[in-house]
């Protein structure tokens, strides 16, 4: 079985990326799953902080998730043509301390969705994390992007996907990725 760590880049209670990726969960391939892990709770990143308390217990909790998982799926959402700054904090403490940052993202194939209620998804923050990847020494998956626009019309009020064309886009997205991740065992 192939596990998959799923990160929403959004704090927000109604997010749609976060609701995009709870609609992933639910359509991984047979021979796969999809673990989301969180980035509520993790605090502004502090070196006095890492050096005076260690490392926070939720950052830690996502770590082992990471470390665990074949692979990792961002979820992003796009803040002032960007990557959002919630995500990259945590992003951040994972990598802490040094020692740390090859064990969680070393060699880690990651992939990159994100949902918007604007006509362009979420392609400046798709690009954005690249380099930061690229730092981290991840393996990014290039085989598809999924660039969910206009959101805010394909989930019901409970949050649920249901836009067919982009289930079907979802689908096929995460099938590719798992295969992708197996072949690179």
């Amino acid at each position: 079985m192939t596990t998959i760590v799923g990160i929403s880049g959004s704090l927000r209670r109604d997010s749609f990326n976060s609701a995009l990726l709870h609609a992933a969960q639910s359509l991984m391939p047979a021979d796969a799953s999809l673990v989301i892990g969180s980035i509520n709770n993790i605090p502004l990143y502090n070196g006095d902080v890492e050096v005076e308390q260690g490392i926070p217990e939720a950052v830690q909790t996502l770590k082992n998730k990471i470390i665990a998982a074949d692979g990792v799926l961002l979820v992003t959402p796009e803040y002032n043509n960007s990557i959002p700054g919630v995500l990259k904090n945590a992003v951040d403490w994972l990598s802490r301390p040094p020692a740390d940052s090859y064990k969680v993202f070393g060699n880690k194939p990651f992939a990159i969705a994100g949902a918007s209620t604007g006509g362009f998804g979420t392609t400046l923050a798709q690009i954005a994390w690249l380099p930061v990847l690229r730092t981290l020494q991840t393996r990014p998956w290039f085989g598809a992007k999924l660039l969910v626009s206009h959101a805010d019309e394909l989930f019901n009020t409970q949050g649920a996907l249901v836009d067919d064309k982009v289930k079907t886009q979802l689908q096929k997205f995460l099938r590719d990725f798992v295969e992708f991740v197996k072949s690179e065992r």
